[in-house]
């Protein structure tokens, strides 16, 4: 249904080139993505200057909030928003049902329903958090380098739609080639997704209402201001110029989230891990994943809408997307194979499990390169992500003896850092041209400069997403405390925590 529902939405509007040559002359109050590409980064919010379509009403009226409903369906903003509409769908069902199948397969048969759990509330919390104040933190407008938003978004203040006095119609605020509500939904999955993808560290041992908190308190101090400082021209932003931290030099590339969701994600999922401690019986005991047929079903779901999450974030359609799509899919697939293959030479068989993750760690691998890389460096990213965490998942793992119960740090930690590192290798202006035809990564230009750039970047989302989960979860242990008792952890968080079961057989 929905590879059904892409293909119909493309054919309809695949006569739209790129942004900037749909652009009418006659609407210069709407700015296009690709010239929005120039100050922020793809997927950053398209309209941190001031444009005309965004701009609020004056105390005389004369100037329009937005645009009417008629302008937007007349022109290819259409077109732009109706895909990036498709892509909001396509990366909300990566967390349920996708990364909730992906998880519930892996755990033991008495903790599915908690796993499930965890991500269908995270849809609501998240969403909710997002709309109050979350949004107007990560992409409220302010100078480049700064360190973040302002209020001006705050309830949906500047977002929602307007009544214009002047035209006596309602109006919709813009930003760049889609209407703000629709950026703001698409960034929202983004904001869904990423505490989901923490839970799998600490499964099958974690309370309920810590996860809860702890993941309202995550969001609000370590992805709102991380988010900023990536995508809205800020201390980490490659488009912030000498702005950026360290006179420029953290000022890195990242088209649709290495730093801000997996990066952050993994490293603070190894720090909950190691502060909420192993699940009972680890490592001696057996914890075999209860149902691979979900975890398998899970991986392709997040395959599918992997596209929506990274060629939606060039914000509209045009060469930029496809590119991004056939990069997307090409490291995926690689992974798969790369995974599969180093079981097959090191154990002596392929696993449905190995290529379900290998997938994945292609995925996520490309996720901060899939705009700047052309479609075969994104074969070599894929395949390196699958021989690297799959030696992550399997011999560091058990060497430093931490209990990442479902491979959050391995796959999405150690993913996203080979991403983002090899983002500064592969980058190339015939991808996107974000340096003004200048050359890019270490291969086509011969410097460093780009590669050192992602590298202080990285370590700068590791350590202040480390700490700063060290901290929150100090905070909330010693309030609430962490951890389930021993004998809940026994009986399974489903009965426990929610008084349900998963299989109900007669």
């Amino acid at each position: 249904m929905w590879l059904a529902t892409l293909l119909l939405t493309l054919s309809i509007f695949g006569g739209v080139t790129s942004v900037a040559a749909q652009e009418s002359a006659a609407n210069p109050a709407t700015e296009t993505a690709q010239s929005a590409s120039t100050e922020g980064a793809s997927n950053s919010d398209a309209s941190t200057e001031d444009t005309a379509s965004d701009a609020i009403v004056d105390e005389a009226g004369a100037e329009p909030a937005g645009l009417t409903d008629a302008e937007i369906a007349d022109s290819s903003l259409g077109a732009h928003n109706a895909w990036m509409l498709l892509c909001c769908a396509l990366v909300l069902f990566m967390t349920a049902p996708g990364l909730a199948m992906f998880y519930g397969g892996l755990v033991r048969r008495k903790n599915v329903l908690s796993v499930m759990m965890q991500c269908v509330f995270l849809m609501g919390l998240m969403t909710v958090i997002w709309a109050l104040y979350g949004y107007s933190l990560a992409f409220g407008p302010t100078e480049p380098g700064s360190w973040i938003g302002n209020a001006d978004y705050l309830f949906m203040n500047g977002v929602a739609r307007q009544w214009d006095e002047t035209l006596n119609a309602p109006v919709t605020p813009m930003a760049g080639s889609m209407p703000r509500l629709t950026h703001m939904l698409f960034q929202g999955m983004f904001f869904i997704i990423t505490p989901a993808l923490i839970c799998g560290a600490f499964a099958e041992r974690m309370k309920f209402s810590a996860m809860v908190v702890y993941s309202i308190l995550w969001g609000t101090f370590i992805y709102c201001p991380l988010c900023h400082w990536v995508w809205a021209e800020g201390p980490l932003s490659y488009f912030a110029g000498e702005k950026a931290l360290f006179g420029g030099m953290a000022g890195a590339l990242d088209f649709a989230g290495g730093t801000v969701v997996h990066i952050s994600s993994g490293v603070s999922a190894l720090v909950a891990a190691i502060l909420v401690g192993p699940r009972m019986g680890f490592p001696n005991e057996p914890m075999q994943p209860h149902n691979l047929t979900y975890t398998a079903l899970g991986a392709a779901m997040l395959w599918v809408g992997w596209f929506g999450f990274n060629a939606g974030s060039e914000l509209a359609i045009d060469g930029l997307t496809s590119s991004a799509f056939a990069t997307t899919h090409f490291s995926a697939a690689a992974g798969a194979v790369a995974w599969a293959m180093t079981e097959w030479i090191v154990l002596g068989k392929p696993t449905v499990l190995g290529a379900s993750s290998g997938a994945v760690a292609g995925l996520v691998c490309i996720t901060p390169a899939a705009g700047f890389v052309q479609p075969m460096p994104a074969l070599i990213m894929g395949a390196i992500a699958g021989v690297v965490c799959y030696w992550a998942c399997s011999k560091l793992k058990h060497t430093l003896k931490y209990d990442d119960a479902l491979d959050a740090f391995g796959v999405h930690g150690v993913g996203g850092t080979v991403g983002a590192i090899l983002t500064g290798v592969f980058a190339t202006r015939v991808a996107w041209d974000v340096s003004e035809g200048q050359l890019l990564g270490l291969i086509e230009s011969g410097s460093p400069t780009l590669l050192i750039k992602q590298i202080v970047a990285v370590l700068v989302t590791l350590v202040f997403a480390g700490v700063g989960s060290f901290v929150l979860l100090k905070m909330i242990d010693i309030v609430i405390g962490l951890r389930v008792p021993a004998e809940n952890e026994q009986r399974g968080l489903d009965i426990t925590d929610h008084g349900e079961e998963g299989y109900m057989f007669a």
